[in-house]
């Protein structure tokens, strides 16, 4: 079984144990602004591209250029990965559409730990986003191998974004 099996948040709540709350989640003491180079092209993929017409268009010509954007700010300290498998277990495995971690003392080309941040593009469908991304959180807790260091979750469709932690 893997992330993509699981269909609903509850299915997920009951076969990891997992309570469930809700909470504002918004900091407003990160003053992060877009490059002028990404404005640019955002504006032009907005014009000239149907930027919504699939999942796959919506994390190339939306998602992906936002998360590379602020990540440039970021990129001394951890790695942003695209579409990376992860796996814990046999059940719990799967491979999110984009992934923080903390950056490899082997280089670009290994998967750092703690990885903190998975981000999940869903086309119009947050419940089965939210059930992907949650099993890949719990996979990614354990893989970190501590309960305790945060992780954070996000589901997007490119207009609306979803966090959890």
């Amino acid at each position: 079984m893997t992330s993509t099996d699981f269909t609903s948040i509850a299915e997920v709540q009951e076969t990891f144990d997992i309570k469930y709350a809700e909470e504002e989640y918004i900091r407003y003491d990160v003053d992060i602004e877009p490059s002028a180079a990404f404005l640019e092209e955002f504006a032009f993929s907005q014009q000239y591209i149907d930027v919504f017409a699939s999942e796959t268009s919506r994390c190339e010509n939306v998602i992906y250029p936002i998360l590379r954007d602020v990540y440039k700010k970021y990129a001394d300290r951890f790695s942003l990965w695209s579409h990376k498998s992860i796996a814990y277990d046999a059940q719990l495995s799967g491979t999110p559409d984009y992934l923080i971690s903390t950056k490899s003392a082997l280089g670009k080309t290994v998967l750092g730990t703690p990885i903190i941040v998975v981000v999940e593009a869903k086309r119009n469908d947050f419940i089965a986003g939210w059930a992907q991304c949650l099993v890949e959180l719990v996979a990614i807790q354990r893989i970190n191998d501590d309960a305790l260091q945060p992780v954070y979750g996000i589901v997007t469709d490119g207009e609306m974004w979803h966090l959890a932690s």
